[in-house]
Order: C-alpha cells, then structure tokens, then sequence
C-alpha cells in the first residue's frame, strides 16, 4: 500500500468520525420535540413556584417539624449524580483509562447540569430567595452552609471548565463544519473554539490545563458531598448522628452518577445512532465499575445501621424501628433492594452487562437513589429528641404538596433540558479525542 492510498483511508477515516458525531447535531427533528415538551413542563410548573413565592412556604408539607422536605431529598440526589463527572473523566482519566473516552463528554454534560440545578433547588427550598446574597454577604466560617455553597460553585465552574476545554478542538471543527448553523451558534463556536488549530504548542497547553483540572477537581467532587453529609452529621438528631456519612455520601453518589451516566449512554448510542463509538464494551465495563462502587456503598450501608442497632440507645431505637419494621420499611427495603443488593447480584453475570439490561437496572438504581435520600432526610426529621406535643395532626406528618411536587418537576425537567440542549449544540462524543486515541492524523484549518 502506497502512502497515498494510506493519506486517503486516513482522511476518510476522519471525515466518518466527524459525519457520525455531527449528524444527529444538525437534524434530530426527535430531540427538538423533546426540547419542546420540556420547556412546556418548566413553564406550567413555574406557575407552582409562583404561588410558592407569593404565598410562602406554607402551601407546601413542610411544617416545624419537618423544616426539610422533598427539596433538600432533591438536592442531596442531584448533588450526588453530579459526581459523576468528577469519577469519570477525572479519577478514571488520570488513571489513564482509555475506553472512558467516547462517554467522559456525557458524563461532564450531566455534572454541569445536575451540579447547576442542585444550586437551583436550594434556591427553591428558600422563602425569601432574594436573601440569598446575604449568605456570601454575612455568612459565618463556622457554617457548614456556606462551605456547601461555597464547594458547589467551585465544583460547577471546574466542571463547565472541563467540560469546554477538551471540546475546543471539536469546536474549531463545528466552526467548519456545521454549516446550517444559526449565526448565534457559529459565534460560539468561534468564540470558544479560540482559534484553536491543532499545533503542537496549542496541543501540549491545552492538555496541560485539562490535566490541572482534573487533579483540582478530584478534592472539590469529595468535598461537595462530604460538606453536604456535614449538613446533616454535624447534628444530634437520630439518624444523622454518625461520623461515616462523609464516604457514605460519596459511594452512594458514585453509585446514583454511574446510573445516570448509563441512561444517558443508552439513550445517545440508540437516537444518535453511536453504535460504532458506544459500544457493548463502554456497557460492560461500566457495569463492573457499578458492581465496585455497588459494593463499596453496601459496606457503608451495612455500618450505617449496624452500629446504632447493635448499642441500641432509645431514640435510635424508635429510629430504626420505624425504618425497618414501621411505616418506612417498604420505601427502605425497596431502596436497598432494587438499588443495590439486585443490581450486584445480576451485574455480576454478563448477560445483564449487555445494553438495555444494564440500562433497566440503571434506571431502577436512580429511582432508588432517589427514595434513599428521600429516607435519610424526612425520617430522621419525624423523630425529634423531644416530644412532639401541642400541634395539629398534619404536624406529626409529612406529606409533599402538589406545589412541591410541581417545582420538584421542574428542577428534573431544567436538568435533562440543559443535558438535552448540550447535547443539541456541541458533539456528545469527543472527535479529535476519539482519533488521537485510534491514531488517525488529521488538521484544524482556521
């Protein structure tokens, strides 16, 4: 074989790469609709937060007792599958893991949605969301408060920095290629494409920075969940008095996150027909990823209500009781069960590693991570320390309004339509990252 004949396979080669991962970019008619039905499901629930704001919050269940209700469940799991970005593209990357490369671009996309929205649904839990200026204006050191949001910001901008910097590459190709682009879009991409063209200098800074990322992001991603547990742990009350949630949150946050990271592999292999780049073995090895981190959140799990069922004292007593035996059993045992006993125990047999098995458990471990932040928050608020005496029976209760189930529609709809609208303007899958990896030479023209 001559070298021109190699030339040509290489640069057709190329040119397949790019028309396979730019095409569902420039006609999904599919995706547009979603993106329509979406912003129509934000714009009929922000009538619920409306009234919210305008009547405060006692349209919602949440009463004395329990101060925190469906919101902060919603923030703590969004929180959580936000660290998927942290355990893809930057433990595994620095790892040097190379099959994590065709999907370590969706896993950013859903860290910088779910991290966003998770700021979002603070602001949601908030009366009087106007005051939140005053947190960074007065707020106090000792505060595990500020820490919070002083760590999920830090984790958002790191995360939208990682998520832009190794796509300036392809983003000089899009400035080339996608034609049909409206004016406003070519301006972004030659805005964040900064005027990149593939020279070596060019090539070793960029890496370089990316690379400063993903050490700077590894401590962040642990804190941004260590902080959140600290929000609970550094309390007294039953449930929360323990001093492993820091890790505890962690591995269940790797376990939400991988979960997510599958859906959202299976949804763009099938529409934007990626077979050929998201394959069966990106499925199979993030099934025996999940199968770890499973294992590793079991452990956490089993200590987690070992111990205080083991000593026993009265108010873990009640505690527990009421978890495993009481009016919370089914909506535990089925957290425990379909979100992380199961999944182990089929992930282990490789027929169920294949595509749409592995997406159907994923799908049941985010319900069930879901449920499981949702039991760790109400509960524990339903038992206080001192009697609960002298208040109406709905105070003895905690049952999410429609106003509460509305907005929490609406953070869910906000998060996939970022994804969703990500996923419209930039390549899902990395193109130049893709052919450095395969070894196939090609050239950015300014």
């Amino acid at each position: 074989m001559n070298d021109n004949t190699k030339s040509k396979e290489t640069i057709l080669s190329f040119e397949k790469l790019k028309q396979d991962i730019l095409r569902p970019m420039q006609n999904h008619k599919g995706l547009e609709l979603w993106i329509v039905f979406l912003v129509t499901v934000i714009a009929v629930c922000t009538w619920a937060y409306y009234v919210q704001l305008r009547d405060g919050l006692g349209v919602t269940g949440m009463r004395d007792y329990v101060s925190w209700g469906l919101y902060i469940a919603n923030f703590v799991f969004f929180v959580a599958v936000s660290l998927v970005g942290m355990l893809i593209s930057s433990i595994l990357g620095l790892l040097k893991v190379d099959w994590i490369t065709p999907i370590s671009r969706i896993a950013e996309i859903i860290a910088v949605a779910f991290v966003a929205v998770a700021g979002l649904v603070i602001i949601l839990d908030m009366g009087r969301p106007d005051r939140v200026v005053n947190v960074l204006i007065h707020g106090r050191f000792q505060s595990p408060i500020l820490w919070d949001v002083t760590v999920i910001t830090t984790y958002l901008v790191i995360s939208t920095l990682l998520l832009i910097l190794p796509m300036i590459p392809d983003l000089a190709i899009c400035k080339k290629e996608m034609k049909n682009a409206s004016p406003i879009l070519k301006k972004v991409y030659n805005i964040l494409s900064f005027g990149y063209t593939n020279t070596p200098e060019q090539h070793k800074h960029l890496h370089k920075m990316i690379r400063t990322l993903m050490v700077l992001i590894v401590p962040v991603g642990l804190a941004i969940h260590t902080v959140t547990s600290w929000l609970f742990a550094a309390t007294l009350r039953n449930g929360w008095d323990t001093t492993i949630f820091g890790p505890y949150f962690v591995a269940g946050a790797f376990v939400a996150g991988s979960a997510a990271l599958v859906v959202a592999m299976y949804f763009f292999r099938v529409n934007y027909k990626l077979q050929d780049y998201i394959t069966d073995l990106h499925f199979d090895k993030m099934g025996k990823l999940m199968v770890a981190v499973c294992l590793v959140y079991l452990y956490f799990n089993v200590n987690e209500f070992l111990v205080p069922g083991y000593k026993m004292k009265s108010g873990d007593s009640v505690h527990l009781k009421e978890l495993f035996f009481g009016s919370w059993a089914i909506m535990f045992w089925s957290s425990q069960l379909f979100g992380n006993i199961l999944p182990i125990i089929l992930m282990v047999n490789k027929r169920f590693r294949k595509p749409m098995p592995i997406m159907i458990i994923s799908l049941f471990v985010i319900a069930s991570a879901w449920f499981k932040r949702y039991v760790i928050v109400i509960p524990t608020m339903l038992h206080p320390h001192l009697p609960v005496q002298n208040v109406p029976d709905h105070f003895k209760h905690y049952f999410p309004s429609s106003i509460e189930i509305s907005v929490t529609v609406l953070s869910f709809a906000l998060a996939l339509l970022i994804i969703t609208v990500l996923a419209k303007i930039f390549p899902v899958v990395p193109i130049c990252e893709i052919a450095d990896q395969k070894g196939i030479d090609y050239k950015i023209e300014e």
